[in-house]
């Protein structure tokens, strides 16, 4: 079976490690340390953003392994894949904290989301060249 992306979990590692050690010290700063004024605030949603990013970034490497694509991903494909959980969850949070958070609110913004990476994905199959092998 031909592996959908060559490189090992291995090679993402060192950014998922920095992306959590940003994300979860500088929330952690964020919420023991200061006021909740404006500027606090959105430290809040770009700490949390890298947090989940770096939490995310293996599931997206295993999801884009198990289900294999043609073009297959590449590492810039995933990275973006677990940014987008991160905006989700920033703009969930963002949401709560202005109370206009609901269920279906938070089931659009997902569909929405995922169809922007869907559009994304068929853009990019629509623009990829496979290489001619003794080319």
């Amino acid at each position: 079976m031909p592996t959908n992306n060559p490189q090992p979990l291995r090679y993402y590692l060192p950014a998922v490690l920095l992306l959590i050690l940003i994300g979860g010290g500088g929330l952690f700063y964020v919420v023991t340390s200061t006021l909740p004024t404006v500027g606090p605030r959105w430290l809040l949603y770009f700490f949390l953003l890298l947090l989940v990013s770096g939490i995310f970034l293996p599931l997206t490497w295993l999801l884009n392994r198990r289900f294999p694509s043609n073009p297959p991903a590449g590492p810039n494909v995933i990275v973006r894949q677990a940014i987008w959980f991160g905006i989700f969850a920033a703009l969930l949070t963002w949401l709560r904290i202005g109370r206009v958070l609901t269920l279906p609110l938070a089931t659009i913004m997902g569909t929405a989301l995922f169809l922007i990476e869907f559009l994304i994905r068929i853009w990019e199959r629509s623009r990829w060249k496979p290489t001619q092998p003794g080319s």
